[in-house]
C-alpha cells in the first residue's frame, strides 16, 4: 500500500498522535465528536522526517498530496485560496507528537496578497481587518518562514503607534495599516532581495518547510532536551481555515484551562482579548480578560464554551487546554490537548479524578512526571520574613513557588550568571520562545506584560519555575538595566524576590523555610506505596538528612559516607594526625580519639532510622584529600602536632597521587592500613550496641568499597568480623549485622559471581561505575560533556542519566552473576542515578531490592518505583 502522507481532519482520531501529531490529532477527534472545528488537513510526522531523509526538500509525491487536499478544502467551503472573491486563507501550525508550548512557529492569514486583500474587504465589509490581517500575515511569514528579525516589524508597528499616540494596536486605522504594510514589504524586499512573494500557493510551501525546519530551531531542541523528548519524532503541520478574532467587538480569541493549572480547583481558568487573533493572547501585548467576563459580553458565545469544555474534559479524562476563537459571535475550537500544570495542580486533578471515578489510582500514579515532584520538595519564603519584607509591585500569580536572585534583564546574562553559580531573576517586559535557556537558569521570571496564559506562564509552570507576570506596576528599562515602581529603582545585579503564589514583588532577598507535604499528596502517596514493591532509601551521612529523608518516606540509609564526618571542625586535627602519624602506635593514638566521635555519628543516625537499614561506607577517599593545602592550615596544624612545617609538606607531597580516583583509595586504604577500618568497624558496633539497650532496633550493613578482587573483600571481611563479634561477646547483646560490598569497579561486575561468596549484600555504586566505564573523571568531564550532549555524541549526561546500554549492561551482569551464587544475595543503587525515573524503573527491572537517592529526590523514587512496577504488571 502506498505511504499516505496527508489527512484531512475527518480522517483521523486522537490514537494517530504518533502520525498526525498531538495537535492534528485533537482536530481530528474534536471533528469526529462533532464541535465547532475549522476544517483542514494534516501533513504528518512521517512527512517531516521524510523531509530531512531528503535532504530538507518535499518531494513531489506528497506535495500532490497537499495541493489534492487542499483542492478538497476548497470545494467545500466554496472558497479558493489566493482568489479575488472571498478568499480562503488559512492558518499554518506545527504540531509534535508532546505539546510544545512556544517552542515552534506559527503562521496565520496565509495567501493573503495584495488581490485577495481586496476581496477580503468586500467580503466581510470590513477594510481595518482585511488590512489587520494582512500586516500580522507579513510579519509572521517574513519571521517564521524567511528568517527576518521580528524586531524589525515590531519596531515600525511601534512607531506608528508612537507617532499618533495610540496606546494599543486596535487604535491603528485603515489609512495606519496600509501605510504599515507597506513598510512591512519593504523590510522583505530589503532582507531577502525579493518582492514580498504574491502567490499562495508559493506561500503555503515556503511556510510548511519553515514548519518543518522549526523542529530543528534551537528552542525547540533545547526543550525536548529538558523535556526528555526524543529528537526524532518530526513535527506534523496543521492546514486550517481561518476564522477570524480580530473582525471587531463582536469577535476574539483566547486561552483556557478547564481547571486551574497552577491549583487544581476544579474551576474554568483562562482569558480572552476582543478584537484579537490567537498570538496576541499569549504573546503579552495586550492584557487580556479572564474569561469569566466572557459572559457579560458574549453570553450565547459563553455559554457554549463552557458546555464544550465540560464535554472534552470528560472525554479526554483530563485536564483540557483549549484555544477557541470568536467571529460575529460564532464559537470555533482550534485547538486542545492535555494542559501543563504545576506540581500541587498535577496530583490535586489526579486525586480529584480518582475521587469523582473518572480514572482509577494507577491511572493516576502514571499521570503524574515524577521529576514534576521537585516543585514540591523545596522551600517557600519564611511568614515572619515575609511580614517584614517591602512589597515593590504586584502582578499576576503566574507559576507558584518563592524564587530571590539578583535581577537580570535578557537570557544571555541569566546564563553567564547561572553559570557563576549566582542566584538569578530573569526580568522582561514579556519573555519570548528565544528567552528559553535564560528561563531554565532562572531562579524565576517577571514579566511586566502578559496574562496567565502568556508564555512566560505557561513555559514557567511546565518547569516549575516561579514566575510573576503582567506586572504592569514596574518600569521595564531594559536599555538602562532597571527597574522602576513608584517607589523604588532596583538595578541590575541587585536582589528581588518573587512569590509565585501571590504575584507579589519583594525588594532583597527574603528567607525560605521548608515545604509542608500533606493532604492529597499525602493520599498520592499512599497510593504509590501501595502499588510499589521496591524500597527507596537515602543517601545520608548526618542525623539532620536522616530525619530529613524519613519525612519524605525514606525507608532506610542506602549509603552514609564516614569521611563526611572527618571533615567536621571538632575532628579534622585527629583526622590529620592520624594520617600524619609515622609509627602504628602514634596512629593508634589518634584513632582513639576518632572513636567516640564516629561512635556518637552512628549512635545518632541509628536513632533516627529506628528498625531500619543503614548501611555505612567505610572510608573511601585518598588519604590527601584530608590534609591543608594553605600556609596558614599546614603552620598551625604543626603546632599541634609538634612538628616543622616542612615535614608536613614533604608528608602532603608523599600522599599526593597522580590519578586519586584509581590510587590509594577504599578497601586498599584498609590493606595497608587495617587499623582504620578496625576504628570504624567498633564505632559502628559499639554505636548499634548503645542504641539497642535504649530500646531502638539497629540493622547495621557494613559496606566497604572499591573492592575489584573477591580476596580484597575476604581479608577485610575476616578482620571486621573477627573485631565486631569479640565485641559482641563482651556486652552479651545481639545485633543483626551484615557485611557487603560497593560493586563500582567494572571488574567487580565482570567477577560478581566470585565477590558474591564474600558479600551479604552489593550495593552497585553507579558515580563510579560511570567514571571507570566511559574513562571520565566526573569532575572534570563538565568542560565536555555538555558538547557531546548538544552534537548527540550522547544521547543524556551519564552522570544524571544512567547509560543503560554500557553501564546498565554491567550492572545486570553483577546482578546475574551475584544472585547465581548467592540467590538471596540483597541488590541496591546508592549513587545519585538512584533518585532519576529512568533509573529507578531499570533497577526494578533488574530485580533490584531497593534504590537510594539525596533525601529531597526520595517522593520521586518512591513514584517513579510505582510507576515501574504498574508498567510491568499491566
Amino acid at each position: 500500500m502506498e505511504a499516505k502522507y496527508v489527512y484531512s481532519f475527518n480522517e483521523g482520531n486522537k490514537e494517530m498522535k504518533s502520525l498526525l501529531g498531538g495537535k492534528g490529532a485533537n482536530l481530528a477527534e474534536m471533528t469526529k465528536i462533532g464541535l465547532p472545528v475549522p476544517p483542514g488537513f494534516t501533513i504528518t510526522t512521517d512527512a517531516c522526517n521524510d523531509y530531512y531523509i531528503n535532504s530538507e526538500t518535499i518531494r513531489d509525491e506528497i506535495i500532490k498530496e497537499i495541493e489534492k487536499h487542499l483542492e478538497n478544502l476548497e470545494n467545500n467551503l466554496n472558497k479558493k485560496l489566493g482568489c479575488n472573491e472571498n478568499p480562503l486563507l488559512l492558518s499554518v501550525r506545527s504540531g509534535a507528537v508532546f505539546s510544545m508550548p512556544g517552542m515552534m512557529d506559527t503562521i496565520l492569514n496565509l495567501g493573503l496578497n495584495d488581490i485577495s486583500v481586496q476581496a477580503l474587504y468586500k467580503a466581510t465589509q470590513n477594510e481595518r481587518f482585511a488590512y489587520d490581517s494582512y500586516r500580522r500575515f507579513i510579519q509572521m511569514f517574513s519571521d517564521v518562514a524567511m528568517g527576518i528579525p521580528k524586531y524589525k516589524f515590531e519596531n515600525v508597528l511601534d512607531d506608528a503607534k508612537e507617532s499618533k499616540g495610540y496606546k494599543f494596536d486596535t487604535e491603528l486605522t485603515v489609512e495606519d495599516l496600509k501605510e504599515i504594510v507597506k513598510k512591512y514589504k519593504e523590510i522583505y524586499k530589503k532582507e531577502i532581495r525579493q518582492e514580498f512573494p504574491e502567490e499562495p500557493k508559493e506561500q503555503l510551501m515556503l511556510a510548511i518547510k519553515a514548519v518543518f525546519k522549526s523542529w530543528n530551531n534551537p528552542r525547540a531542541t533545547i526543550y525536548r532536551k529538558l523535556n526528555d523528548i526524543p529528537h526524532n519524532l518530526g513535527t506534523a503541520v496543521n492546514i486550517q481555515s481561518m476564522v477570524f478574532g480580530n473582525m471587531g467587538e463582536t469577535s476574539g480569541t483566547g486561552v483556557a484551562f478547564t481547571r486551574n493549572p497552577s491549583t487544581g480547583e476544579n474551576k474554568l481558568f483562562g482569558e480572552f482579548l476582543i478584537n484579537a487573533q490567537g498570538e496576541d493572547v499569549v504573546a503579552g501585548i495586550r492584557t487580556p480578560q479572564n474569561i469569566s467576563s466572557l459572559k457579560d459580553v458574549m453570553p450565547k458565545a459563553y455559554d457554549e464554551f463552557v458546555k464544550i469544555t465540560s464535554i472534552l474534559e470528560n472525554h479526554y479524562k483530563d485536564m483540557q487546554d483549549i484555544e477557541f476563537t470568536i467571529e460575529r459571535e460564532k464559537l470555533y475550537i482550534l485547538q486542545t490537548r492535555n494542559g501543563k500544570r504545576t506540581a500541587s495542580a498535577s496530583i490535586n486533578i489526579a486525586v480529584d479524578l480518582v475521587n469523582d471515578k473518572i480514572i482509577d489510582e494507577k491511572e493516576a500514579l502514571m499521570r503524574i512526571d515524577p521529576k514534576q515532584l521537585d516543585q514540591l520538595l523545596h522551600p517557600s519564603f519564611e511568614s515572619k520574613a515575609l511580614n517584614k519584607a517591602t512589597v515593590i509591585a504586584k502582578g499576576l500569580p503566574a507559576s507558584p513557588g518563592a524564587a530571590s536572585g539578583k535581577v537580570y534583564f535578557n537570557a544571555e546574562d541569566v546564563v553567564k550568571a547561572h553559570e557563576k553559580g549566582e542566584e538569578a531573576i530573569l526580568v522582561r517586559l514579556e519573555t519570548s520562545p528565544e528567552d528559553i535557556e535564560g528561563m531554565i537558569c532562572a531562579e524565576g521570571i517577571l514579566t511586566a506584560r502578559g496574562g496567565m496564559t502568556s508564555h512566560a506562564a505557561v513555559v514557567a509552570r511546565g518547569m516549575g519555575k516561579c514566575c510573576v507576570a503582567g506586572c504592569s506596576e514596574i518600569k521595564v528599562d531594559e536599555h538602562n538595566k532597571e527597574i522602576r515602581t513608584e517607589n523604588a529603582v532596583i538595578q541590575e545585579g541587585e536582589y528581588i524576590s518573587l512569590d509565585g503564589s501571590t504575584g507579589c514583588v519583594y525588594i532583597g532577598a527574603v528567607e525560605k523555610t521548608d515545604v509542608s507535604l500533606t493532604g492529597n499528596f499525602e493520599v498520592l502517596m499512599t497510593w504509590v506505596d501501595k502499588y510499589r514493591d521496591m524500597m527507596v532509601r537515602t543517601n545520608a551521612d548526618n542525623p539532620r538528612d536522616a530525619a530529613c529523608a524519613v519525612k519524605f518516606g525514606a525507608e532506610g540509609i542506602g549509603l552514609c559516607r564516614t569521611e563526611h564526618m572527618f571533615f567536621e571542625e571538632d575532628r579534622i586535627p585527629a583526622v590529620r594526625e592520624m594520617i600524619l602519624s609515622k609509627t602504628l602506635e602514634q596512629r593508634l593514638v589518634a584513632l582513639e580519639k576518632l572513636l567516640p566521635m564516629q561512635r556518637k555519628d552512628f549512635f545518632e543516625i541509628f536513632k533516627v532510622m529506628d528498625g531500619k537499614c543503614v548501611n555505612i561506607r567505610l572510608l573511601d577517599p585518598p588519604l590527601h584529600e584530608f590534609l591543608p593545602h594553605d600556609e596558614e592550615s599546614i603552620n598551625s596544624l604543626a603546632k599541634i602536632m609538634k612538628l616543622d612545617p616542612n615535614e608536613i609538606k614533604r608528608r602532603i607531597v608523599d600522599l599526593d597521587e597522580f590519578n586519586p580516583m584509581l590510587g590509594h583509595r577504599g578497601c586498599r586504604l584498609a590493606i595497608t592500613f587495617p587499623e582504620i577500618y578496625d576504628m570504624q568497624a567498633k564505632a559502628i558496633i559499639q554505636g548499634a550496641i548503645q542504641s539497642t539497650k535504649e530500646g531502638v532496633k539497629v540493622i547495621p550493613e557494613i559496606m566497604i568499597p572499591l573492592v575489584g578482587e573477591v580476596k580484597e573483600l575476604k581479608v577485610i571481611r575476616e578482620m571486621i568480623k573477627e573485631t565486631i563479634d569479640n565485641i559482641i561477646a563482651q556486652e552479651c547483646v545481639k545485633i543483626d549485622y551484615t557485611i557487603g560490598t560497593m560493586i563500582e569497579i567494572p571488574r567487580a561486575c565482570l567477577t560478581a559471581d566470585e565477590i558474591a561468596q564474600e558479600a551479604d549484600f552489593f550495593s552497585f555504586g553507579t558515580n563510579d561505575l560511570t567514571q571507570m566505564t566511559f574513562g571520565y573523571s566526573r569532575d572534570d568531564a563538565g568542560k565536555f560533556l555538555g558538547e557531546y550532549v548538544n552534537r548527540e555524541l550522547l544521547e543524556k549526561d551519564p552522570f544524571e542519566v544512567l547509560d543503560q546500554k554500557g553501564v546498565g549492561k554491567l550492572v545486570e551482569m553483577g546482578v546475574k552473576l551475584g544472585k547465581s551464587a548467592k540467590p538471596n544475595l540483597k541488590l541496591g543503587i546508592c549513587g545519585e542515578h538512584g533518585g532519576e525515573p529512568s533509573t529507578v524503573e531499570f533497577c526494578y527491572n533488574l530485580g533490584l531490592n531497593y534504590v537510594s537517592c539525596s533525601p529531597f529526590r526520595v517522593p520521586i523514587a518512591r513514584l517513579a518505583a510505582a510507576q515501574a512496577a504498574i508498567k510491568k504488571n499491566k
